[in-house]
């Protein structure tokens, strides 16, 4: 008996909605798009017209009640996140959530609640789980290759200038959510362990048109982290670096290290006669990780038809969230803090 495909309705139709619209239109099997949700018209008609759907939505609650659609990606500004899940949980809607899961530990554990109580997936964007180099990496830790871990680092640095709304670290938390969230589910991945101390420090040297307005805003930001089973760890996070897409890893053992990641988007090298060495740079998280979104979404249905537990649950986004909101109290408080004391 063939399997039922999965009606998967996207909310939100800007850069990170559209990778996952694509998927579900052409790429994923036993689920198909119906349709795509912005307020904006203008980008539900645009998505349509691109993927040839028949309808879209510019209130996700009209999403909810549609009975052809079976689980709901959400591709929102994180303040909507907590409301979205929980009514989507509510009406029986499956959820992948992405990063960051929500505001505060208290919304993420909303939605988990909701999720349990309806009886639905909730998975969390973290689609470096799903990139096939990192998962070589894991797999080379855990075989022993470079002995046992002792120092785990983790960067991002992005070269697009900062929405708006992210200026606002009440409604962003800034760039350690909205870039270095990736990071720290990495490190809680490779380490196997819970953050236990966090000190942070940040600045703003790339984006002077936000210093007056949001003067606590910041564009580079360097984690130091102590774990609770004695490991260590740095999360090194920057925006408007212009220069390309840059997300590396290196893992420090007791017998060697191991890295992740390069700038290079390609193995092609030029050197000219005025003795310029030149390869192109990665210039988006949109081609670097496309392959991971892919297998991200396929987990996601996989976990949907077989009732199992999503690779990234709503506790992993839960404690990224936490670890967020303890690098952002560090930064504030100019002082090292505990997690336990939250």
């Amino acid at each position: 008996m063939a399997r039922r495909s999965i009606g998967v309705a996207v909310i939100g139709a800007g850069r990170a909605g559209m990778i996952h619209a694509r998927n579900f239109s052409r790429r994923i099997d036993d689920a198909h798009l119906v349709c795509v949700v912005d307020p904006v018209e203008e980008a539900c008609r645009s998505a349509n017209a691109e993927l040839g759907l028949e309808r879209y939505y510019l209130d996700y609650r009209q999403a909810l009640e549609d009975k052809g659609i079976d689980a709901v990606v959400v591709v929102t500004p994180t303040v909507f996140h907590r409301d979205i899940v929980v009514q989507a949980a509510a009406a029986g809607k499956h959820v992948l959530c992405e990063k960051p899961m929500a505001m505060n530990r208290e919304e993420c554990a909303q939605m988990i609640e909701a999720a349990d109580k309806g009886g639905v997936k909730l998975q969390i964007g973290f689609m470096r789980r799903f990139d096939r180099s990192f998962q070589a990496a894991y797999e080379a830790v855990r075989s022993g290759a470079i002995g046992d871990v002792v120092l785990v680092k983790s960067l991002t640095h992005g070269p697009s200038v900062p929405q708006p709304w992210m200026y606002d670290i009440r409604k962003s938390n800034g760039p350690l959510a909205e870039v270095s969230s990736h990071d720290i589910d990495t490190l809680r991945w490779f380490s196997g362990s819970e953050f236990e101390e966090v000190y942070a420090i940040a600045g703003n040297y790339r984006c002077p048109q936000a210093r007056d307005e949001y003067p606590d805003f910041y564009d580079n930001v360097v984690m130091n982290v102590r774990f609770a089973n004695g490991m260590q760890g740095v999360v090194e996070g920057a925006v408007s670096v212009s220069y390309g897409y840059d997300a590396r890893l290196e893992v420090l053992g007791t017998n060697g290290v191991l890295r992740v990641g390069t700038l290079r988007e390609n193995s092609v090298t030029v050197v000219n006669a005025q003795n310029r060495v030149d390869s192109a740079a990665v210039r988006s998280w949109r081609t670097l990780f496309i392959d991971a979104y892919e297998e991200e979404d396929r987990a996601f249905v996989k976990a949907i038809l077989e009732n199992s537990e999503p690779r990234v649950t709503g506790r992993d986004g839960m404690m990224a969230v936490t670890v967020v909101n303890a690098g952002n109290e560090s930064i504030v408080r100019k002082t090292p803090i505990t997690l336990g004391d939250l």
